[in-house]
């Protein structure tokens, strides 16, 4: 069983199990299971992702009273170990909407040269509240909030601002995931090598024999594969102190090289090379697929049945082709979190400073290879990775704005010029790569920002 540390000394981790090849009929039930799972949270996100629902999404206990008084849960016949844990991720998930689409309009709402500063200071105060905003949404009455007493506004005026904004980028989620679902500690025992998990019937569990002898006591994720279950299982890792992490690092996350450091070093510096090679391996592969679509649909046209067989049974199927690229990926996260490794090791920073990740001005390229590799980034599992072996070292991770670390010349502090092979300042003449460029404004913008705090 996992072992319960103190919160303050450990942090969750997630580890995979796997089931050993399953029956046919374990299969169906699994898949059973997960369809009703998606059906009550689709069901939940009906009912509770709209503006009346944002001031009540709070406690998740009584949507969960109201929803198995809906009598979804009788219909399915879905035991509660599935239903209960359903709801309450679905619930997350429509807070984590709102909460990305108030980022969407606080973001709006800056570049919105038509507000003055007093305006800005209402909206984004009852953006915080979602009572107040949930009111303000429905047009009902609701008490001004105190940061907003005595300020110079038109409300009506920026009360229908924020209801154009929320209609305009408000996207109500949906799951069309029926692979996996969760199931708390209530529905499941071990026993003889195996987790036994609740069935439809009272009483009675279905078996899933285990390739290790691993236990756990909290909620786990099951996720349906071709012909046996992967379980993602949290465990507590204990955190981690180093007394010779001293150091303070600034690091430039980039496309090429993973991570330059102001001190010059890099780290990932293949991992370019990792991504470019895959994506064009899948553009090679995707056009003989896409040849072979072709061949199908004109054999289907001329009536050549046979022909039309022999190439959907041996040209268009999916499961070698999956296998392959997740193999690919795993590949390269594993080269991520080895490089992550190796710079904490070589540097033994204490802090380290990055510039926050840019969301904002996203376009589609016209070329689909571009697209494919902007697709295929790692850049967010790097952050996250970063993120979490950062805790599990005590590292503090500081992350600052990046306006100013782009263009702008490390050396002289003059705008300069972007340029294929690099960085170049046409007032001091200072030549960088445009990665060394950024990681030395990084340190150069904090150390700014941390002399101006003591002052």
């Amino acid at each position: 069983m996992v072992k319960e540390m103190s919160a303050s000394n450990t942090i969750t981790k997630t580890v995979w199990q796997y089931s050993k090849t399953l029956p046919e009929d374990t299969m169906e039930f699994l898949k059973g299971i997960a369809l009703d799972y998606s059906k009550v949270k689709n069901y939940t996100y009906n009912r509770y992702s709209g503006i009346k629902s944002l001031g009540r999404l709070t406690p998740v206990f009584d949507i969960m009273s109201e929803v198995r008084h809906s009598g979804i849960r009788t219909r399915l016949g879905l035991p509660s170990a599935y239903f209960d844990p359903a709801i309450i991720e679905a619930v997350a998930d429509i807070k984590g909407m709102w909460g990305m689409l108030k980022n969407k309009i606080g973001t709006l709402i800056t570049a919105n040269e038509n507000l003055s500063d007093e305006d800005r200071v209402y909206l984004r105060t009852v953006l915080k509240l979602d009572k107040i905003y949930a009111a303000v949404l429905c047009r009902e009455n609701y008490e001004m909030p105190k940061k907003a007493e005595g300020l110079d506004l038109d409300v009506e005026r920026l009360n229908n601002l924020l209801r154009r904004l929320t209609r305009k980028h408000l996207a109500k989620p949906e799951t069309g995931s029926m692979d996996c679902f969760s199931i708390a500690p209530s529905g499941y025992a071990y026993r003889n090598g195996a987790i036994c998990i609740a069935s439809r019937t009272a009483g009675q569990r279905i078996p899933l024999p285990l390739k290790d002898d691993r236990i756990c006591d909290r909620q786990i994720r099951i996720c349906i594969k071709k012909d046996y279950a992967a379980l993602a299982i949290p465990v507590e890792t204990k955190i981690r102190k180093h007394k010779d992490y001293g150091s303070t690092v600034y690091i430039h996350i980039g496309y090429q090289d993973m991570f330059t450091l102001s001190n010059g070093n890099i780290y990932g510096q293949s991992l370019d090379g990792m991504t470019s090679q895959e994506t064009q391996r899948l553009t090679d592969k995707n056009k003989g697929r896409a040849k072979m679509r072709a061949a199908y649909k004109h054999s289907m046209e001329s009536g050549d049945s046979k022909k039309a067989g022999s190439i959907e049974s041996n040209n268009l199927g999916t499961e070698k082709y999956d296998r392959r690229k997740e193999k690919e990926r795993a590949k390269t996260q594993t080269f991520i979190n080895t490089e992550i490794n190796r710079m904490f090791a070589e540097e033994k920073p204490e802090r380290i400073v990055i510039t926050k990740p840019v969301t904002v001005g996203k376009t589609k390229l016209q070329s689909k290879s571009a697209n494919r590799k902007i697709t295929r980034n790692f850049n967010g599992y790097v952050r996250e990775r970063l993120s979490f072996k950062c805790q599990l070292h005590s590292i503090e991770l500081v992350e600052i704005n990046s306006k100013g670390t782009g263009g702008i010349c490390s050396c002289c502090g003059a705008e300069g010029k972007r340029q294929p092979d690099g960085f170049w300042c046409p007032d001091c003449g200072y030549k960088a790569t445009i990665s060394l460029n950024g990681a030395k404004n990084i340190e150069k913008k904090y150390n700014t920002k941390k002399v101006r705090a003591k002052k």
